[in-house]
């Protein structure tokens, strides 16, 4: 046994081969959490050694997010975690399991450490703190065991006193309700989510559109015909086929961003890290059959395209991006129809829009998911302190903030 240990008394565990960290059943804490026994993963080996048990959670919960995989888990560690020197991360993923040794739950969390000046500030979120990449943080919970799930991690991190405090994302529906009740969260960011319920047909579909929705269409498919251009939609799949279509999604994603008239979107693939994670997680995933590069070519170039990863019986649409040139007609309109149509063959029930109401979006009527951002903080003085001096730091534009911005280390992703 080797051993991960906290300084001055702050906690020391005993760390198997495979970076687990036994913390035992709770009946210390009470018996309403005792039926749950903790685990902490502290390393990478030991997130993959959990391959069955992620196995298991996405059955029971019926996840749909990518962003839930173990792979986009592993390939995250691969390229972020303690990126900066000046920033200590420490992997923390808290694996529950009931009595019967089935695994109910594994919130993977990260805690951060940065000094500023003589002060130390430790943080603990959830996996994904990134430019926007991993656009929905949660935990895989077994529905009906929220609240000794929220117990159990709150009860583990009790006896490790070097944190300041923790932030809970993607809460919705239940564990939203657990965590109400089990602890005092302070509730601040609401995420939108937005879901389209597939019908048998896209007839069906279309049908329920309002009409200037239905003339919309229309005109994108009438427009092409009537300048005499033939589209395909081609749907990029295999591993070899994904690397190549995301060269062509770069350039377009890019083009994109760098419009001078319409919505303005940033390109969130402008640095070269940033890339390596997509080309990676990506080409895992793919391996997996879970992404797709859904492309509108015409005249022998791609003028459009959409990342999206089946997951589940949904399809999560992630960036997009498409050449200005061909903004007459509309092609993310009809990139969007087609992947419609082609979710509808595949006998796929939902079709994940991603965040943000955008009217790309919500002129699809789908329906609202709202994921919470919750900070729980450590019962201790100094954390409370530390906390406000960050929150002044990061959310103030006068003098003092920028002042507390300076001497605050910042992850890069350049």
């Amino acid at each position: 046994m080797s051993q991960l240990s906290a300084k001055e008394g702050r906690g020391t565990f005993n760390t198997g081969a495979r970076g687990l960290v036994s913390l035992g059943e709770h009946a210390d804490v009470g018996p309403a959490i005792a039926e749950l026994k903790s685990d902490i993963v502290v390393t990478v080996e030991g997130i993959r050694a959990l391959t069955p048990d992620y196995a298991h959670l996405y059955a029971v919960t019926a996840n749909t997010l990518p962003f839930a995989l173990q792979d986009w888990h592993l390939t995250w560690c691969a390229h972020f975690l303690n990126c900066n020197p000046e920033i200590h991360e420490q992997l923390q993923f808290h694996v529950l399991r009931n009595r019967s040794g089935e695994c109910v739950a594994i919130v993977p969390l990260v805690r951060t450490q940065r000094r500023i000046g003589p002060l130390k500030l430790a943080t603990v979120d959830l996996l994904g703190v990134d430019p926007g990449l991993t656009e929905i943080r949660t935990p895989l919970i077994r529905p009906g065991y929220e609240r000794p799930a929220v117990r159990a991690v709150h009860a583990s991190l009790a006896k490790v006193r070097d944190w300041d405090w923790m932030q809970w994302n993607g809460i919705s529906g239940a564990l939203a309700e657990a965590m109400a009740r089990e602890i005092t969260p302070q509730w601040h960011a609401v995420s939108r989510d937005y879901v389209l319920d597939l019908p048998a047909t896209w007839q069906e579909l279309r049908a329920g559109l309002k009409r200037n929705v239905r003339e919309s269409v229309r005109h994108c498919y009438n427009s092409l015909r009537r300048d005499h251009h033939a589209f395909e939609f081609v749907v990029a799949r295999t591993r070899e086929e994904v690397r190549r279509a995301l060269d062509r999604f770069l350039v377009l994603h890019a083009l994109r961003a760098n419009m001078a008239w319409g919505p303005k979107h940033p390109n969130f693939f402008a640095t070269r890290p940033l890339q390596e994670f997509l080309y990676d997680v990506c080409d895992r995933l793919a391996a997996r059959d879970v992404v797709r590069v859904f492309q509108l070519r015409i005249g022998g170039e791609i003028v459009a395209a959409r990342i999206a990863f089946v997951v589940g019986d949904s399809v999560y649409l992630y960036y997009s991006g498409f050449d200005p040139a061909w903004a007459q007609y509309s092609v993310m309109t009809t990139t969007m129809v087609e992947v419609f149509k082609h979710a509808i063959a595949n006998g796929l029930k939902t079709v994940n829009l991603s965040l943000n109401a955008e009217r790309s979006k919500v002129r699809w009527r789908p329906r609202l998911i709202e994921f919470q951002s919750a900070l729980v903080h450590r019962e201790y003085l100094g954390s409370r302190l530390l906390y406000r001096a960050y929150r002044a730091a990061t959310s103030g534009s006068g003098r003092s903030a920028q002042l507390l911005k300076s001497f605050l280390p910042h992850r890069r992703w350049d």
